[in-house]
């Protein structure tokens, strides 16, 4: 018997951190073509007729949830646990209907599930314990050991991807027997460790899962969103005065002097941060950060930059390179040019070659020239 819409309910695992996507919001309320990753799939398992709709959210993720799919109706949120095993578990255990229903479990990194990915699943389902779309490997696989690279066979492998669907008291059976303290790739391991059969289903390349930060302007293809290149351009100047060392574009370096100012008074950093901001509209650094708040006396300008960063993520944007121009007479910069490259290429997880760090003197004109203070100026390029 084939399972009909209204007869299957849905589960989205959305508690990860997302970490290797770069620095921000997590993968799944980040946007693509305007929309947040998790609405993609929401909207698409509704559309298929799911039943009723569990998102699993970490820590402060209710809110996010409600913000990222304001006026879609259908879904309820569950608390999520300390692994991806024990969320998947919650949002089963969440669903309020027949045990042995069928339900689909999607991972939220994957945004484009169509309603002929679903119909195929549960096509699949009928007499078989668990159904997944899958793609045949089609590359030349290679094993690393003692003796170097070997060539290892692909035939009969596939690469599993999600939503993956199955009979609910049936996987949370496979659950409740799995090893504690093993943590499965996919719910699929799960129910094949327990003796199910898991059938296949047409995969799709379409169903990529968004992973690193280059993936989402993959996914911005894709999804057909036109992306605009925007740059911004930012400036800053501090005064010298009493220390032993100054922090410029994230390196220290020894001096007789410092710069003055309510953070670590970085103007590499602080020029860099408000080039970004301007570039995709978020006005400048005094905004977030106001030099009248307490709590960033003497704060790493570090910060700054990552949050910047942060927010051209959030808006699935990337950063394509960055260029600061220090105006000093002193220090020296060109000893310590490479070091700063190399720590600018590092908050923003940027190519070196994306990153330029210059330096000019006034030739002894102004303020900088006669030694009053040093000033930097940056530009940006974004691409949303």
């Amino acid at each position: 018997m084939s399972i009909s819409s209204g007869h299957f309910s849905a589960v989205i695992v959305a508690a990860g951190g997302g970490t290797r996507a770069g620095p921000g919001l997590a993968k799944q309320w980040r946007t693509v073509a305007g929309k947040v990753v998790l609405r993609w799939s929401a909207e698409a398992l509704l559309a298929a007729g799911a039943r009723e709709l569990i998102i699993v959210v970490g820590e402060d993720g209710e809110a996010l949830a409600a913000q990222a799919l304001q006026g879609l109706d259908g879904w309820r949120a569950a608390r999520g646990g300390a692994t991806r095993a024990l969320s998947v578990q919650a949002g089963l255990n969440a669903i309020a209907g027949p045990a042995d229903e069928a339900v689909l479990v999607h991972d939220a990194a994957r945004p484009f599930v169509t309603t002929g990915h679903i119909d195929a699943l549960l096509r699949a389902l009928d007499g078989a314990d668990g159904a997944i779309p899958a793609l045949p490997v089609a590359d030349t696989l290679k094993r690393e050991g003692p003796g170097g690279l070997t060539t290892t066979s692909r035939e009969g492998l596939w690469r599993a991807q999600t939503p993956q669907a199955f009979r609910r008291d049936r996987l949370l059976a496979a659950y409740a027997a799995w090893p504690e303290g093993g943590e499965p790739t996919d719910d699929a391991q799960v129910v094949e460790a327990h003796g199910g059969r898991v059938a296949i289903a047409p995969g799709d390349p379409r169903l990529m899962k968004l992973t690193y930060p280059e993936d989402f302007d993959m996914a911005e293809r894709l999804a057909g969103g036109a992306r605009v290149t925007r740059m911004g351009q930012g400036f800053d100047a501090h005064r010298w005065g009493p220390g032993e060392a100054v922090w410029l574009c994230g390196v220290r370096i020894d001096h007789d002097q410092t710069l003055v100012g309510h953070s670590d008074a970085d103007a590499g950093l602080h020029a860099l941060t408000d080039a970004i901001l301007g570039a995709i509209g978020e006005g400048d650094i005094g905004d977030h950060f106001p030099p009248t708040d307490p709590k960033w006396k003497g704060a790493a300008s570090d910060l700054f930059l990552e949050h910047a960063a942060s927010l051209v993520a959030a808006k699935g944007g990337r950063i394509v390179n960055i260029d600061v121009t220090l105006i000093c007479e002193r220090p020296k910069i060109k000893p310590h040019r490479q070091a700063m490259r190399e720590r600018l290429a590092a908050i923003l997880r940027l190519p070196l070659d994306r990153v330029s760090v210059k330096a000019t003197t006034t030739e002894g004109m102004g303020f900088t020239g006669r030694g009053e203070g040093l000033a930097a100026q940056a530009v940006a390029v974004v691409e949303i």
